[in-house]
């Protein structure tokens, strides 16, 4: 049985650990936890490289732009000319 995961929340992990090994090497931790948070943060890219291709690695490490909508309160088209008196 497999379960997705979604892929924000594994480049929330993703940044997460990187950014732990990173406190971890200025704090002066030992060698082993820095080498342990720097493994499993290189550890998520594979995993998710074993689970969905190459095309879900760069989907993790470059996320594409949201589209965003033209008007910035958030009702479509159809409801915007509703409003309109």
């Amino acid at each position: 049985m497999s379960v997705a995961v979604p892929m924000p929340r594994v480049r929330r992990k993703l940044v997460v650990f990187a950014a732990l090994t990173g406190v971890a090497a200025l704090a002066g931790l030992p060698g082993w936890t820095v080498a342990a948070l720097a493994l499993t943060s290189l550890a998520i890219p594979f995993a998710v490289a074993v689970a969905g291709g190459g095309a879900q690695v760069r989907e993790l490490l470059f996320p594409s732009r949201a589209a965003t909508r033209r008007s910035g309160v958030g009702h479509s088209p159809e409801q915007g000319e509703r409003f309109v008196t």
